[in-house]
């Protein structure tokens, strides 16, 4: 299935409830969100002290779990709707039902927030970085990534990407992406030097992928990919004031 049952407008979050099963289904509408979790995770450090936490904002169906395992992470999901919920807790995360703009969980108990794919699905997007910046202990680490908002950005993730078998109609509304030097700007607010790098994925994986995909054959995932632009997609890393900054990021060489 890769539309959800009914029309809904854009960015309902009643489509997640539409599109339960397709969460860990790896050619299902979820596809991508499996591309950038391994993404997203390749930038989380090895955890540096016994009984660490990461805080999972817009956790989904915790797509984020089977790339922490060996990182020595807690890992607690956060999220509204209730059937992705369910699908996470079933991966081994624990899960908390509520708002990313307002967590019920203490002020620096993370060594780790990650918000993947959610600022550009929140109409107070400000507010959900407030969120994450509270919940990280000094020296805590944000990752995040999002949709920029630019007009190639809504010409490839919306009218080109909602036609590919990798994202479901109508899941985004162009109208919320977030512009990244604002970003940057509401990090800094909190104590969080963000540093950003475009992403997209590997052109010649998602060839491979999609052929496979109607061939129903099994093989790898595309791999995101760093590029020179972050005019679409883009990652974020950075740690709040306590801690020297991070700066050994993973290298890759970046692919234009």
């Amino acid at each position: 299935m890769r539309d959800a049952g009914r029309t809904l407008p854009r960015n309902d979050p009643r489509q997640y409830d539409d599109l339960a099963g397709e969460w860990w289904r790896p050619d299902g509408a979820f596809a991508m969100l499996h591309w950038l979790a391994q993404a997203r995770a390749a930038l989380v450090p090895v955890a540096s002290r016994p009984s660490a936490v990461l805080v999972d904002l817009g956790c989904g169906g915790g797509l984020l779990a089977p790339h922490l395992v060996g990182k020595g992470y807690r890992h607690v999901g956060v999220d509204l709707t209730g059937s992705a919920l369910r699908e996470a807790a079933g991966h081994g995360v624990t899960v908390v039902n509520a708002d990313a703009t307002a967590v019920p969980l203490a002020s620096g108990c993370a060594d780790v927030v990650a918000v993947g794919e959610l600022l550009e699905h929140v109409p107070g997007w400000r507010r959900v970085v407030a969120e994450s910046c509270r919940l990280l202990r000094p020296g805590g680490f944000l990752v995040l990534d999002t949709l920029n908002d630019t007009a190639l950005s809504r010409l490839l993730a919306v009218h080109i990407g909602e036609r590919l078998p990798t994202v479901p109609r109508g899941i985004h509304d162009p109208r919320l992406f977030v512009d990244a030097r604002a970003l940057v700007a509401e990090c800094a607010r909190y104590g969080v030097a963000l540093r950003l790098r475009g992403v997209r994925p590997q052109l010649t994986g998602v060839l491979g992928w999609l052929t496979r995909r109607v061939r129903g054959v099994a093989g790898p995932p595309p791999r995101m990919v760093p590029t020179w632009s972050t005019a679409v997609l883009y990652q974020g890393w950075g740690r709040r004031d306590g801690e020297r900054m991070l700066t050994d990021v993973p290298e890759e060489e970046t692919v234009a």
